[in-house]
């Protein structure tokens, strides 16, 4: 009974707790109280804030502080709602972004598609109020519940695109629904959820699925966003990986003020994507800018057709809103307007923005020219030959034509490919020697190493060609990615031809990059021998060697600054001698020496992965 007496008054606590929260939800709705922090979102092209997610807090000091557990409640009250709609309204007019270009990221639980008190208009009468266009504002659809209707979703949506609101799907990547939502509702952009991003550089998988995701955002056209995005190895790798935006506490917290990105961490990501485009040649969209029609958004359309008129070699017109570009009319799409019945007299004195299309393709002035050709040639059909609108900080700088473009990479492809080794796609000997050269005219420190492959004539005999052409190319990749964890943005990789390759790094630690390399190549190279297990090789002459299977020899020559100038054939002279030494000693290994050192001009020592340095 004492038993009973206790579960009853257990049950009793309970209930009043839930009515007390019941309680303070409406007095959170009532009053209005709760408040919106705006976390930013970094362009990982540029470093620079494109944008603030609004995030939803309760009122301090209350159980309902955190949004999780408001919203939660609020659904499970039935007030899921009011509450949405009181905090988008809440989001609209704390912005502080009014003055500039930056976009206002919005959430929007799914569920909320299928309320049917979820009308439009009243979004609208709020941002006229405070002055800020559709066109900033961008609905993000948030996992809470999953879309029951897509059809009925794709509607509502489409309603509010034709307004100019963009659309963003949240948590992709955490479940097949996000994946599906993707698929129906044709997003502007994607969230991958922090679960992906975290220590996505100790996570090949990880690595693997953002990539993944990285293709086919460009082929659909979407912009990309890593949340969650806390330690400078995870921001580093997805600039690499080409991701577009980055949000996270290490850009910045959720706060009531405009944030202020870092120069440090602006110079890190545009130095990183620098180094990830520089096989496009090295040209930006900038380069490519040339002058364009403009005209003011409340232009009449009959100033336009007449500007065309005068000028038949322009393709179009930009549309802009105090130099800041806001649509595009092409020429063409112009006409056919005021070719159907009744357009001159339907159009002509309408103003240009009526009929303009208002989500052109713009990029900032630094966008790699290779990237600017993803995202154009991803447009559908009927924009894929329009004009691609150049910025220079938000402001428009000029334009450019698809041709331009294809033109731009192509050349340099061909240039690049003249060079290149036809295997692996990195530069060949003509290249390799230019960056030497280069990195000796800058007086600066570096370090050259040399990796080479043990008994691969071996492995390339016995297992075939098509074998010993994987496995060049796996070593390809184990560089690179060495590279991208222990290295900096401008480091250099080569194939010097055969299983001969090289990398120009000015990492602070060589060492340890010789440690990552050998570390990737040891683990992944007992896939290549199909299930053998391997315990001895044979040399060129045939005979028997103990030895597990191929392995690596790598020859880090320090390049430091000298009184007496350090050449190309010290370099090499160097090199050869250590390849001989790291040769003589079985599994993978590598062989240092400081060259350029005012006493000691060469020390040498060596080291396995799995053993102290030996001097």
């Amino acid at each position: 009974m004492a038993e009973h007496n206790r579960m009853q008054q257990q049950d009793n606590m309970e209930k009043d707790t839930v009515d007390d929260l019941a309680d303070e939800l409406q007095r959170v709705l009532l009053h209005k109280s709760i408040r919106s922090v705006y976390q930013p979102i970094v362009s990982l092209h540029t470093g620079t804030i494109a944008g603030y997610e609004a995030l939803t807090r309760g009122p301090e000091h209350s159980p309902l502080v955190s949004p999780l557990k408001l919203f939660k409640l609020a659904e499970e009250q039935g007030v899921l709602y009011p509450f949405e709609k009181l905090a988008r309204e809440t989001a609209i007019r704390g912005a502080f972004m009014l003055e500039d270009n930056e976009l206002l990221f919005i959430n929007i639980s799914a569920a909320i598609l299928q309320d049917p008190g979820f009308t439009s208009g009243r979004t609208l009468e709020v941002l006229e109020s405070v002055g800020m266009l559709p066109s900033r504002i961008v609905f993000e659809i948030t996992e809470r519940s999953s879309i029951e209707d897509f059809s009925a979703a794709q509607r509502i949506l489409e309603h509010y695109r034709k307004q100019g609101y963009r659309i963003a799907i949240d948590d992709a990547g955490a479940g097949y629904s996000s994946l599906q939502a993707i698929a129906e509702l044709h997003p502007d952009f994607i969230k991958v959820d922090r679960s992906l991003i975290k220590n996505i550089h100790l996570h090949k998988t990880k690595e693997t699925i953002v990539e993944t995701l990285v293709t086919f955002a460009q082929k659909l056209h979407i912009q990309m966003i890593a949340e969650g995005i806390e330690q400078w190895d995870e921001l580093q790798l997805l600039t690499r990986l080409g991701v577009h935006y980055g949000q996270g506490y290490l850009l910045g917290h959720p706060a009531t003020a405009k944030s202020r990105i870092t120069p440090e961490i602006k110079e890190h990501i545009v130095q990183h994507r620098r180094a990830r485009d520089s096989v496009g040649g090295g040209w930006s969209i900038g380069d490519l800018a040339a002058p364009v029609g403009v005209f003011e958004s409340k232009a009449l359309i009959s100033e336009v057709a007449n500007y065309f008129k005068k000028h038949e070699n322009a393709p179009g017109v930009v549309i802009v809103n105090q130099q800041a570009p806001v649509g595009l009319m092409m020429r063409e799409r112009l006409f056919q307007q005021l070719a159907g019945q009744y357009g001159f007299s339907l159009f002509w004195n309408r103003s240009i923005d009526q009929i303009m299309d208002p989500h052109p393709l713009i990029v900032e002035e630094s966008t790699p020219v290779e990237s600017v050709s993803q995202l154009a040639t991803a447009r559908d059909n009927h924009n894929l030959y329009d004009l691609v609108i150049i910025t220079k900080k938000g402001l428009l700088r000029g334009a450019s034509t698809i041709r331009s473009i294809l033109e731009c990479i192509t050349n340099a492809r061909m240039e690049y490919a003249k060079v290149a080794s036809p295997l692996t796609g990195l530069p060949g000997n003509l290249q390799i020697h230019r960056e030497l050269q280069k990195r000796l005219m800058d007086k600066k420190s570096f370090s050259v190493l040399y990796i080479d492959l043990d008994f691969f004539k071996w492995f390339n005999d016995r297992y075939g060609f098509q074998k010993g052409d994987q496995l060049l190319q796996y070593t390809a990749d184990i560089i690179q990615q060495s590279l991208v964890i222990c290295g900096n943005p401008y480091d250099f990789v080569g194939h010097i031809g055969g299983d001969d390759f090289i990398a120009i790094t000015t990492s602070e630690d060589p060492e340890k990059l010789c440690l990552e390399m050998i570390r990737r190549f040891e683990q992944g190279i007992d896939l290549f021998y199909e299930g053998e297990d391997m315990s001895y090789v044979e040399d060129r002459m045939g005979n028997r060697v103990e030895n597990k299977g191929v392995t690596v020899s790598l020859s880090l020559v320090i390049c430091g600054p000298s009184a007496s100038p350090v050449t190309l054939e010290d370099i090499s002279q160097a090199a050869a001698g250590l390849k001989k030494r790291a040769k003589s000693s079985p599994g993978s290994i590598y062989c240092v020496c400081h060259m350029g050192q005012p006493q000691v001009e060469v020390e040498t020592r060596f080291s396995a992965p799995d053993s102290p340095l030996v001097l």
